[in-house]
This record gives C-alpha cells, structure tokens and sequence, in this order.
C-alpha cells in the first residue's frame, strides 16, 4: 500500500551537502534553513514513491488516457476511479437510461472497467452518465474524465456527452512555441463576455472579432479564465465542475482548438487560467463524493471546506489526487495545445487558513505549521511536469503572500513557478488614490513597483478582473466615477475626468516599465471600461448589460475612451519593440517627494514622470551620468492620447555638466504636470 505523503516524517533522509541555492539567493532565509529542508525532502521523497528512482511526470500524468471513455479497435472501455463505491452502472441514451443492464466491474486499486463491444454502441455526441452505489447512496454522475458537457434546456440537468467527431482537429499551427526572449505581455480575457452583445460570447465570435484587436494592441500573449467547465456562469470560472471538459458555455471543443490554433497564427501564446485549489461542491455536476465519500478528493471536516468560496478543498497528499490533477494538466497542454497556465488561488492553496487576514510581515508567516507542504510539493511536481511535456511553456502563480522561492526551481528550493502576479501592485494603486494627489509618496511608488524577490520573475499590473468586478472598481472608474457618463465626450471637458485620464496613461507607463518581468491587463481596461462586471443573476433580473465590452467606445473617435486605446496600444507596441520589460531593477535619476517626480533610465531610455497635480517644471534638470543627444519618443500629453501636447518631440536634449553637480553630466527639461514620458538615446 502506498503511503500518503502526510504520513512522511520530517526527518532528513536526504540531507543536503551544500546550502539549498535559494539560501544563497536570500541569506535571510537562513534561520528557516529546516524549514527549506523539510520542503525539499518532501519534493523528494513523494516524488521517489510515485515515480521510482527515475521516473518522469509525463509518463505518470496519463490517467486521461485510461480513465474516462477509451475508444477500441472494436468497441469502447470506460474506467472509472471509485475506490469506496459498490456498485457503478453505464447509463446513457444508448441503453435507454436502462440504471441495471450495463455494471461495471471492480478491479484492484478501487478501478472500475466496463467494455462495450462494438464501435456504434457508443457514438459522437451520445449522452452518459454513471449510477454510483455507495453506503445507502445512489445518485448519478457525470464520469470523472468526459470530455464534454451539456445540459438540457428543458431540465437544466447536466450529463456527460461521447465526443468523438469522425475527423480529428487538424492543427494549422502545431508547431508553436513560446519565444522565451521576449517578456509576456498578456490581455487576460472572458470569452463570455468579450462580446459587445448582452449574451454570452463564443469561442468562434472571440476567434473572429477579439483576437484581431488583441494582436493590433501588441499584447503577445492571451490567458482564458472559466476554461474549465462550472456549472453556474455567474462564478467566473471558478466553480470547477469537471477538469478535462472544456466549457460548454462558449461553444465546442473543435471551435476552442480552433481559437488557440488562430491565435498561434498571429504569434500569440495562449495561457489557461487553471482552478486546482478548490472545487465546486455540486453532487449532479461535479467531483465531490463521487464514489459516496468525501475523502476520495478532498480533505474531510472542515479542513476540507473553504468557508469563504463555499467549496470542497483537494487532499494533496494523496496520490490518487495528484495523479488526477497532474492529468489534468497534461491533457490541457496535449489535447488543447495551451502554452501555460495562470494558477489560481496559490495563497489559499499552501496555507491552512488560506492566507484570509494574514499579513505576511515576517518571514516566520512563510515557514509555521499553518503551511501546507503537501500542497507545495503538489505544485513543485505540477511545474516539473509542464517543462517536461513543454519547455518553453509558462506557469504564473496568483500568490498574494510573497512566498520565498514561488519562481525558483525546486531543485534550488523553490516551487517552480516561472513568475507571479505582483498582487500588491494594483493594492497600493487602490491605497495611494486614498490619498489627496499632492501627499503621494514617490518613495512608496518606486519601493512597490520596481522591489521583488531576488532571482524572481514578477507580472505586474494596474489592474486585472478582480478590480473591474461587482462589490470593486476599476482605476479609472475611482477616479472619475459618475463623471464617466458625462464627460468622455471630446467636445467638453472637465477636471475630475481629465485628471482620471492622465493618472490612468502614467500609471500603466510607470508600473509596465518599472522592473517586472511581464505585464498584464484585463481586456477593456486598457481604454477604461465605464462599467463594472456584474454577472446575470437574480438580483439583476438575470441581465447581462453589465457582463460584456463595449468595444464600440474604443472605436469611436470622438470620445476619450479611443484616445486612452490609443495610447495603450502605442506603449505596448514600444515596450515590445525597445525590450523595455525585465533586466532588474533601473537605474534610478531621481525620485523627488516635493516636486513629486520620478525618473529612471532603463537601456537606451530615460524615463521621467511627474505626478504633482499642479506644478510644471520648465527647467527639471536630471543628472544622468552619460554623453549624448535624447529625443522624446512617447509621452502620455500627446493629443493624439487626449493629452494638451506639452511637450515637445522635436527637440534634441544634448547632455552637459550640470550646476547642480558638475560632476556629472545631465539634461535640462521641461516636465509639465501630470505626465510621463520617454526619451531614447
């Protein structure tokens, strides 16, 4: 019998003969020293009883080509995994729903296995579903591995479909790969409601009318929430119900293959949002209980409850488990051709109390007995199978704690993961509006967006979907609020608006050039989306007016909405082109509290922003330590983004010695209020 990982001690069987790399990276987590340890035996030993001495992931992570419904040479094998249940019926529209006549058989390690002779007894969109017999329960299920799900109008009852279309998807592009030289540049998207009308958007309609408008905006890559299918719309994705079933909300596998083909053909990398750290707690769609008992996936008691989402909590030391969720992930990178994944909800995942209300002040938060190992050894074989299977594929981890190591090799003591989200970010934006423009703290500014752990790799970002939900607001929305509705149109013009508009263009330029690795934004806040995401629901009336984009507004070169697009995609364009992205920490010119300025340099550019709400500078003199002639490139006043036109792009700035400190050359500048801008060498 195999040994859950829970029950292997902390004692050193694999002790270190050298300092995990890790600890020299950061020598302040030298106190934590056994708590690295016990982080890397763990890694260590699971991954020796799963694997043997020299075994790989990807040749592990199949459960999805033996479970599930396996098409024969003269028939069809379903299996099933259900080790507590006592007795599993195939039903479907194939047997006339008939709960007696097709039993499956129990074989070793809790596997069940039925085979059906003959090709057509099953066909391409057949309906099924298994009867699950387990200690005085009964109940229907969806199989555990089908690849599609319906439900019928009339019932609203969900059920497990066959799919195999006579002609398998042909890929266009298969030979697709991630260019690891260039920084991720990524336009999160909801197909749903990606779409102008008040419905649910399909693949085929993101395919066809978004994707053009993604590669026109210079975004490189793409990453799809609610991929996974969940049962109820309104939960964004986050519900799973299924975990190798593609939404059926959005259309047909063949048309999401067919949107991930597309958008590999205008070079662009498409990344999944993946839900692994909880799932949805239905009977009739989902996972939970499946062969009658809580334990066969999930923590039982409340440590297998998240109070806060109202779902069940996947058991990481178990192995059944981490083959099912290591499966899941191969078959998402194979069958669907996805080049990564955004992992959601780290922070809830790797501590018992999920990180609710904890502040992560100290580097003792990251090693107490309220971190989950199994857990992150969970995530350090998930990482090692993705470059297994794909090299050059991503994997970003949505952690709100700063967890030491979360993008560091597990062979150098970290989890893996090749960036994550920088989540204090669009937290500090929300805080410094707080505050009047003229107390902000460019000391504060430049700490948060250019500080990350040494060696790791950050996304970062003014705002994702989180900040444009119901009960939240996006940037611009705090500032300009119901002034939106009145004065986007060109023609007029008012303060609070104009303020929003010129906060909105430097905050994305400082935060997209200062230090990260990446940078990501949630589709329609590039042009400042008026409204917020409410999902149909019943205390909506069930109306989805709130829960689309409205891209006619980005379109419409009479109002402000077309100069903000216009400036967001002019920054991406030249971020992508210049190499802008990465390289650590710039070269810092001058942060300056009273004058509220900031300037950097960063390879051949000088950066230079200044956020007093009043005060122009007709003569900012920047010491920058370099001989030459700069030119301004791009600066978010340009008319053309909305901007009055302040400064001027014509002019050569010659750098001199300057009387400030002659020692070092530098140049003189004029540096209106509220703008930021880049001059190239």
């Amino acid at each position: 019998m195999k040994k859950n990982s829970s029950q292997i001690t902390g004692k050193n069987t694999s002790s270190t003969e050298k300092d995990l790399k890790i600890l020299e990276i950061d020598p302040w987590l030298k106190p934590f020293r056994k708590d690295l340890e016990l982080r890397q035996n763990c890694y260590t030993q699971v991954k020796k009883l799963l694997l043997g001495e020299n075994g790989r992931f990807k040749d592990f992570a199949n459960g999805h080509d033996f479970f599930g419904f396996q098409r024969s040479e003269n028939g069809w094998y379903y299996r099933e995994w259900a080790p507590a249940a006592e007795a599993l019926f195939l039903i479907g529209d194939f047997n006339n729903w008939n709960s007696e006549s097709h039993p499956l058989i129990k074989k070793e390690g809790g596997y069940w296995e039925i085979y059906l002779q003959g090709k057509e007894t099953l066909v391409h969109k057949s309906r099924v579903k298994v009867r699950v017999k387990s200690k005085g329960t009964e109940r229907d299920r969806i199989p555990l591995y089908i690849r599609k799900v319906i439900q019928d109008p009339g019932t609203c009852d969900f059920s497990g479909q066959i799919w195999e279309p006579e002609e398998a998807y042909k890929w266009r592009c298969e030979e697709f790969r991630v260019d690891d030289t260039k920084p991720p540049l990524i336009y999160e998207v909801h197909i749903g409601m990606a779409q102008e009308k008040e419905g649910i958007g399909t693949y085929k309609e993101f395919e066809e009318n978004i994707l053009p408008r993604i590669k026109d905006l210079g975004y490189n890559t793409i990453q799809i929430m609610a991929v996974m299918e969940h049962p109820y719309y309104a939960s964004f994705g986050y519900h799973v119900s299924n975990y190798f079933t593609a939404s059926s909300w959005f259309g047909t596998p063949e048309e999401l293959k067919s949107l991930v083909d597309k958008a590999h053909g205008l070079g662009i990398a498409v990344l999944m949002d993946i839900v692994q750290s909880h799932a949805v707690k239905n009977f009739g769609e989902g996972i939970n209980e499946f062969d009658g008992t809580v334990h066969q996936f999930f923590h039982s008691g409340s440590r297998g409850d998240h109070i806060a989402w109202d779902s069940k909590l996947f058991n990481y030391g178990k192995h059944e488990v981490i083959h099912f969720l290591l499966s899941c992930i191969k078959f998402w990178l194979e069958e669907y051709h996805f080049d990564g994944f955004r992992f959601d909800g780290v922070t809830s995942m790797i501590y018992h109390d999920h990180g609710l209300g904890t502040a992560f002040d100290e580097y003792s938060k990251y090693f107490s007995l309220n971190t989950d190992i199994e857990a992150i050894t969970y995530l350090q074989f998930a990482n090692e199978l993705i470059k297994e299977v794909r090299p050059d594929a991503i994997s970003i981890a949505e952690d709100m704690s700063g967890m030491p190591g979360m993008c560091l090799l597990a062979a150098d003591g970290g989890i893996g993961f090749d960036y994550r989200l920088a989540m204090g970010m669009p937290d500090f934006w929300i805080n410094t509006l707080k505050n009047k423009d003229e107390d902000w703290d460019m000391g504060k500014l430049w700490y948060e967006l250019s500080t990350s752990r040494p060696a790791e790799k950050r996304i970062g970002y003014v705002e994702s979907h989180d900040q444009a939900l119901v009960g939240d607001k996006t940037l611009i929305f705090r500032m300009a609020d119901k002034e939106m509705y009145w004065h986007m149109n060109k023609e007029g013009r008012n303060l609070v608006v104009e303020r929003a508009i010129a906060l909105h263009k430097m905050a994305r330029l400082i935060t997209i050039s200062l230090g990260s690795e990446g940078y990501l934004n949630f589709m329609g806040n590039e042009f400042g989306h008026p409204e917020w995401i409410d999902f149909p629901r019943e205390g909506n009336g069930w109306s989805f007016k709130h829960c689309r984009r409205r891209w006619t507004l980005a379109d419409s070169d009479y109002l402000r909405y077309y100069d903000l697009n216009l400036f967001d995609k002019a920054m991406i364009h030249f971020v992508a082109e210049e190499n802008l992205m990465g390289g650590g920490v710039p070269q810092s010119l001058c942060v300056d509290q009273e004058k509220k300025i900031i300037a950097f340099r960063k390879k051949d550019c000088i950066l230079i922003f200044n956020f007093h709400p009043t005060e122009s500078y007709p003569d900012l003199k920047l010491s920058v330590n370099d001989n030459g002639f700069y030119r301004v490139v791009l600066d978010t006043d340009e008319q053309r983004f909305g901007g009055q036109g302040r400064i001027c792009h014509d002019i050569k700035y010659e750098t001199r010695k300057l009387k400030i400190n002659e020692e070092f050359s530098g140049i003189s500048i004029y540096s209106p209020s509220r703008t930021g801008m880049i001059l190239k060498k």
